[in-house]
């Protein structure tokens, strides 16, 4: 239900002054609704100057504050804060310990049922987040490092251990963990990237918005493909209709219907990591020759992939539908994943598709070298190197293939990268 102006002045009036909510001017459209399945209202938990701790209540979607509390002072300076659950916070101090935080909250009160110094000293993140699937992540001078937490309510270095170093570079204004080993976050400059962390000197990183972004000075995530942005003291909601494609042009923009238009001025913001989870939809099922949405042709390429088929120029082979058959070559598969009325060439495939810029390389295109061989894009590897991930049938030897390239230098699939166009099916969604 859609909050009124009334309640929300109500509302507003448990806060005390450092959170109290402006007027608002909501959109007068329906809200847009994400596609992300929560557990109930999104939990938000911050701190004040005064080291006080805040908690407030989202409606995930309506982007409405349900309400805010605040609570007891901490005991310390905070710096660093990411939240385990629903009712524990793990806070850095200035001084470099590592307290968790314990709390309840009901209806009208925010109390501390105990902070537990759990680490003495060594703690120095600038930024802390917790992605709610057992790892906790930080950064400092640039390091991105990685703890395994084993426990709901961890007392120290039993419960959160193995302790590595991802890799330099991370360089970044905001950071938020938007699910399973993926961080989202936004740079001095204004970008907006969103990481998928595969292990020690292994990610994967693209650029959701290239600007736009330099005024968000927090950034929370509950997971879901939900992100909360603090810009001037104004909360705003986004949702991002796919967080695991690596893709920001399907991201929902709500600037007349923020969270709150004023009033959010906590040092420190934390989502509840876990609040939300992505449930892709299911897209309507392409017809041969007909609009073909992006995960329908991923899926396509992926069946190829797992049954290996074999490379040959003059043999065919059934789609995961068993319905129509083509050619097994490079081309061929291409034009199995597009779901085509037959199987182009690499000359022919730019008659049913466009050109675009290389950064421009979405799941699903193409890089095509006209007269020699063709790829289908699967993913950006990094999208500011260039490097992508991709899937091709290229000869006898080797099959099916999944690899990784560099769209503007060196070598595709064996063929000079330089020579290669991108390309976008004409109907692809």
């Amino acid at each position: 239900m859609k909050i009124t102006h009334a309640l929300r002045r109500t509302l507003a009036t448990l806060a005390v002054s450092a959170l109290s909510v402006g007027g608002l001017t909501l959109a007068t459209a329906a809200p847009a609704h994400a596609v992300a399945s929560c557990t109930g209202d999104v939990s938000v938990y911050g701190t004040l100057a005064d080291g006080r701790l805040t908690y407030s209540q989202i409606e995930p979607n309506t982007g409405d504050r349900v309400k805010t509390l605040i609570g007891p002072n901490l005991g310390f300076t905070p710096k660093a804060m990411a939240t385990l659950n629903f009712n524990t916070v793990l806070v850095t101090s200035t001084a470099g310990d590592l307290y968790r935080v314990d709390v309840q909250t009901n209806n009208t009160s925010l109390t501390l049922a105990g902070v537990s110094k759990i680490w003495d000293g060594g703690w120095t993140f600038d930024k802390m987040v917790y992605d709610g699937y057992g790892h906790l992540y930080g950064t400092v001078e640039g390091q991105l490092h990685q703890y395994v937490v084993s426990q709901p309510k961890p007392t120290g270095s039993a419960h959160i251990g193995q302790h590595v170093v991802i890799d330099t570079g991370f360089v970044l204004k905001t950071l938020a963990a938007a699910g399973d080993d993926r961080l989202v976050a936004s740079t001095q400059d204004g970008r907006l990237l969103s990481y998928k962390i595969n292990g020690v000197g292994d990610w994967d990183r693209s650029v959701l918005q290239a600007d736009g972004w330099s005024a968000v000075d927090s950034l929370s995530s509950p997971g879901g493909g939900l992100y909360y942005g603090r810009t001037n003291g104004g909360l705003y909601w986004y949702h991002d209709v796919d967080p695991t494609d690596g893709d920001g042009s399907d991201i929902a923009y709500h600037p007349n219907d923020p969270v709150d238009a004023s009033g959010w001025t906590q040092t420190l913001l934390s989502a509840y990591g876990n609040n939300c989870a992505y449930v892709p939809p299911a897209p309507p099922t392409s017809n041969q020759g007909g609009t073909i949405y992006r995960s329908e042709v991923m899926s396509r390429a992926k069946d190829w992939y797992g049954r290996d088929v074999q490379y040959s120029q003059s043999a065919s082979a059934k789609d995961v539908d068993g319905d129509h058959s083509y050619r097994t070559d490079c081309s061929g598969f291409v034009s199995m994943a597009w779901h085509l009325t037959s199987s182009l060439t690499t000359y022919t495939l730019p008659s049913v598709s466009t050109q675009i810029s290389k950064s421009s390389l979405r799941p699903g295109d193409a890089l095509n070298y006209s007269d020699q061989h063709v790829v289908l894009f699967a993913g950006w590897k990094d999208q500011d190197a260039g490097t992508f991930y991709y899937y091709s049938l290229a000869n006898p030897t080797t099959d099916m293939k999944y690899s990784t390239a560099n769209v503007y230098s060196g070598t595709i699939d064996s063929w000079p990268a330089s020579s290669s166009v991108a390309l976008r099916y004409d109907k692809i969604a």
